[in-house]
Order: structure tokens, then sequence, then C-alpha cells
């Protein structure tokens, strides 16, 4: 294979997975359409390259949502991108990925995150050493059991062909990543997630990131058509915003994706698109007993075994 190559696969699958997502999100949302802000990183910067960002706000469906493709080069690889390789620390990189964040409107449909990306190091004088990472995730503010056992058992059927261990092995990854430590509490009710991933050779660890891309409009569009009307007023639309605050923390806490990003130099409007329009924090609040909020708390944000729910 040309050596270049997949750098260029991965960079064509990436950018029209970014368009089919765009594309369906449109279809859904009805109202919104996504705006389109392709930028370059000038001379000079610490981080080199371009990518396309490309976000709604104010739709019928998507209070705010971004779907963001980059394709960055950098002289050094930061510590966020080290700290299971040290031996690479200084070496020079690749980077590319599809990052999407989708904040509805109506409390009852969950917020999604989904990332697939491909990191390469360029040590100097040895053969490039390329990884891959994503999964998505989802994050209910009313849970719904079939809700959660549908997402994850789209993401179970499309690592299938890649081993069995593989779901386990990445929902428990999941689990373990997306959790707020400085709060004891998952941000919501996981999915798949995977880093420094290379076990498979280059063309099958490749295929297996794309089944995940793949299966994002499936795993998440079906939760929203069950969702998107469900009827919900001031103190719904309150919870919500409470509940945003979590995301936030851990987006500006945990997150190695948003550590990278500032770390290296990247685009922070693209790096921080992420972040929902409208959140709340309160003083050491606790929903009523016994009611919908609370029920959040004691039946979703838990690890369970959601493929064999319901």
């Amino acid at each position: 294979m040309d050596p270049i190559s997949p750098v260029h696969a991965a960079r064509d699958y990436l950018l029209g997975l970014q368009q089919r997502i765009v594309d369906a999100a449109e279809a859904a949302d009805g109202r919104g359409r996504f705006i389109r802000d392709a930028w370059t990183k000038p001379p000079g910067e610490k981080l080199q390259g371009e990518g396309v960002t490309r976000l709604i706000e104010e739709g019928g469906l998507l209070e705010r949502g971004g779907v963001g493709f980059s394709h960055v080069r950098g002289a050094s690889l930061p510590p966020s991108a080290t700290q299971h390789r040290p031996e690479l620390a200084g070496a020079p990189f690749e980077a590319m990925g599809v990052s999407l964040v989708f904040h509805p409107r109506n409390p009852f449909v969950p917020t999604v995150h989904m990332n697939v990306r491909m990191l390469a190091a360029l040590p100097a004088g040895q053969a490039p050493v390329t990884w891959f990472g994503g999964g998505m995730d989802l994050t209910p503010y009313y849970g719904f059991e079939e809700d959660a056992a549908h997402f994850h058992r789209v993401n179970r059927d499309a690592l299938a062909p890649f081993g069995a261990d593989k779901y386990p092995r990445f929902k428990q990854w999941c689990d373990d990543y997306f959790f707020l430590k400085h709060r004891n509490e998952p941000r919501g009710i996981g999915g798949v997630f995977f880093d420094d991933f290379a076990e498979l050779g280059f063309e099958q660890s490749f295929a297996m990131l794309q089944a995940v891309g793949d299966a994002f409009l499936p795993a998440y569009l079906p939760i929203v058509q069950r969702r998107r009307d469900t009827p919900h007023g001031e103190r719904e639309r309150d919870f919500q915003a409470y509940r945003r605050g979590r995301y936030v923390e851990f987006n500006l806490v945990w997150d190695r994706g948003t550590l990278f990003g500032l770390q290296s130099g990247g685009r922070t409007e693209s790096i921080l698109m992420s972040l929902p329009p409208i959140v709340k924090w309160r003083y050491n609040w606790q929903p009523e007993p016994g009611t919908a909020e609370a029920r959040l708390y004691s039946e979703f944000l838990r690890p369970r075994d959601w493929v064999g729910s319901s």
C-alpha cells in the first residue's frame, strides 16, 4: 500500500461521514440548516492544518449541534496523546477526525456525542505509528430503557465482526471514561469508547473505525423520532439545563479530546462547539424522591447491561 494512502483513505471517509450526518440531521431537524465554516491554521502557528466546522443553532430539533472535521499536523505530540505511549513523546504527528455533539431542544431527546479519529506519529528514522480512537455515548435527561437498549445494541452489532470481545470491552471503557470523578457520577448511559487502538493492523482497525462511524445514525435517529414530540414544560427544560452543567464539567475537566485540542494549539471555536447553549448550576441540589428526575439518578446514571435490558 502506498505509504500516504492510509491518510488519504481516512480523510476521504471522514469527510464523507461528516456530510452524511449533516444531511441526515438537517432532514430530521426540518427547520434549521448547518452553516459551513472552513478554516486553515495560518503559517507560524503551533499547529498546521485545516478543517470544516458544520454548526446548527436554534433549529426545530437541535438547539445546538456541531459536526467538525479537522486534519492537523504538529511538530511534537502533546502530553494528552502520549500518556499511554511515552516513547513517542516529542514526535511529529498528523491527526484527523470527525467529532459531533447534538444538544436537542426537547428534554426528552438525549444529548449525544460521537467521535472517530486517527493519529499518526512520525518518529525520526522510524516507520509511522498509527492508531485510532473514538466511540459514541448517550446522555439522557429523562431515561427510557428501550432507548438505552437500542443505542447499545446498535453499537454491539457494529463491533461484532471485529471480535466478540470488542463491545463488552469498549462498553466498559466508555463507562470508565465518561465518568465525572469529582461528582462520583457517570455522564450518561454510556455507549462504546476506545483509544490508542491498532491491534487489528491498519486495514481492520480502520474498518472497525468506519463501522462505529457508520453506526451513529441508526443508533441515534430512531430515539429522536420516538421522543421529539413528547410534551414538556418549564420544569423539564430547567432540569435539562441543570444536567447540561455536568456535560460542561466533563468536557472542560476530564475530556482528553478537549485537552488535546487546547494543548496542541487547536482552533478554540471548533473545540468548544460541543458546549450547550443554555446551562444552569445550583448549590447542592437534589431531585425530589419518586420523581422522573430522581429516576434518572437511581436507574440510569449507573453502569448496566443495557444490551440485556427490556
